[in-house]
């Protein structure tokens, strides 16, 4: 009799039902798992089995550089003057913002100021009483990453908003944002909705003179720009510069319907933004302030009365145009402009043609498995192919716990995987089959075939861990799918390889206490 720990059994077997548990749910319809514990157990199809929309977006990294530099310049202009340090030629572009100091005895102060602002991932140059600074590489860099992650998670808050299940969206190269989306034949409501950068800001309105005015004589007051109407009438609006409420401050923002039965887009304020925003509105009772999303004008009321954290935002929207407004307002302002650089739709024939030539592949791969293990092993054989059937459930599970998005690779990996995991038994059952022939008897020569398989098992299949680890680590996409595949399998494989098909052995060995044994 060969000893199996009752631990051990009771360990597979909360494993195996486990696993069943998470795998079932990809047997039944997509709609009618949707909600739940179900939904989240389910293994994703990927785009080139799902069809859908592919999009390759670039990060516009210069309009960030040029609007980082001009605030600086904004605030170099505010702390100078609350300082009484006089500059003269201030002044920013796409790579640096630089000015003058007046006189000699500020220039100290005037540095202090500037590396203040500047901090480290700018380099400040001076030259007598002008200075000017730009960004390293090094802060380049770590504005690049900065800026990418943030839109990444921006644009992924936006398609989630719009319900589309299971994007892939993931960083490409240095600027670039790669962007999947199974299941969307058209993709041009997204792309409108991530070609809104949506930076709101409450600015207040320059009462000094018109836009008009200010551009009719080309002097436009310091501090303060023209900008357009949101709704392209033409009108122009001179406002200050200096952003007083910003996007990020919003808790919520819904569409509502006004006083005049139109549509609005009602907001709440974070408690910073509220108390800032009862501060400004506090001190400025009968001046206007300007709405401004995307440096155009929403409107621009007057404040009649202290507010803090409600607010209503309404320009002559259409209810879509609200509803769109509210959505790009609760995920968040893009710190960029996106560009699409490529774009391609994929129709779900090829999807499904790919599906059924995976599931033919599949069967007969596992039908010529069970012949060869059947016909070459005997009933040691028939165990084998009842732990490879474990093998595929656990691997469904482990694919469905992770919600991984199946592709074509992956379906590769999963009929390599059907393969690969009858070769430990194969090394077991041939040693077994050797020290049988060398006359041991039954129990000592399953214990010994175990035994000695187990360390060759174990190093083959860390060595095609590895390669998957490589893969995994130097592919992307549809080769990063194919390795977790293949790294699951493996894993799984040596589950049943070394307990489950030891457990079945054992247990059919003691059942059925055989005097001879024939493989």
């Amino acid at each position: 009799m060969i000893v199996f720990e009752k631990w051990k059994i009771m360990l597979i077997s909360a494993v195996i039902m486990l696993s069943a548990a998470l795998a079932v749910p990809n047997l039944m319809p997509r709609d009618e798992a949707d909600t739940g514990f179900i939904a989240s157990s389910r293994i994703n199809l990927g785009l080139d089995l799902q069809g859908g929309s592919y999009l390759l977006l670039k990060v516009e990294m210069d309009e960030v550089l040029k609007e980082r530099l001009s605030n600086m310049a904004e605030a170099i202009r505010a702390d100078m003057r609350e300082e009484r340090i006089g500059i003269r030629n201030l002044r920013s572009d796409d790579m640096t913002v630089s000015f003058d100091v007046r006189k000699d005895e500020d220039r100290p102060k005037a540095r202090e100021i500037f590396a203040r602002i500047t901090g480290t991932d700018m380099a400040i140059t001076a030259n007598g009483n002008s200075f000017s600074s730009g960004y390293t590489e090094d802060g380049l860099q770590a504005l690049s990453i900065l800026t990418v992650g943030q839109a990444i998670e921006i644009v992924r808050n936006r398609i989630d908003e719009t319900g589309t299940k299971e994007p892939i969206i993931q960083r490409q190269g240095r600027d670039r944002i790669l962007i999947q989306l199974p299941g969307v034949d058209n993709p041009e409501d997204v792309k409108r909705l991530l070609g809104k950068t949506a930076r709101l800001g409450f600015q207040m309105v320059d009462i000094t003179t018109t836009a008009e005015e200010a551009q009719a004589s080309g002097r436009i007051p310091a501090g303060s720009e023209i900008l357009g109407s949101y709704d392209d009438s033409g009108e122009l609006y001179l406002v200050r510069k200096r952003v007083l409420i910003t996007g990020d401050m919003l808790d919520d923002a819904r569409p509502a319907i006004g006083q005049n039965n139109d549509p609005v887009v009602s907001f709440n304020l974070n408690p910073t933004g509220g108390a800032r925003f009862g501060k400004i509105t506090g001190a400025n009772i009968g001046r206007p302030f300007a709405i401004v999303l995307d440096d155009k004008v929403v409107s621009a009321p007057g404040i009649r009365g202290q507010i803090f954290s409600e607010g209503q935002i309404s320009g002559d929207f259409t209810i879509e145009e609200s509803d769109e407004l509210a959505l790009l307002l609760r995920a968040g302002a893009l710190p960029a402009p996106l560009s699409v650089l490529e774009e391609r739709s994929v129709g779900p024939g090829l999807g499904s043609d790919s599906i059924e030539a995976g599931k033919i592949a599949s069967i007969i791969g596992l039908i010529a498995v069970v012949i060869f293990m059947v016909a070459s092993y005997g009933q040691f054989g028939v165990l084998a192919v009842v732990a490879l059937t474990i093998n595929i459930i656990i691997l469904v599970a482990a694919l469905s716990a992770i919600n991984a998005t199946l592709t074509l690779p992956g379906i590769a990996g999963i009929v390599l995987t059907i393969g690969m995991a009858v070769d430990a038994n194969v090394l077991i059952f041939e040693r077994i089959r050797e020290d049988l022939k060398r006359g041991k008897k039954i129990v000592s020569s399953v214990n010994s075939g175990f035994k000695q398989a187990t360390a060759t098992i174990i190093d083959a299949n860390l060595t095609t861990l590895a390669a998957a680890f490589c893969l995994y680590l130097l592919g992307s996409g549809p080769i990063k799918g194919f390795s977790v595949t293949l790294a699951i399998g493996v894993l799984t494989s040596m589950f049943t390889a070394v307990m489950v098909t030891r457990m079945l052995v054992v247990l059919w060995l003691n059942r059925r206490r055989p005097k001879t044994l024939v493989l």
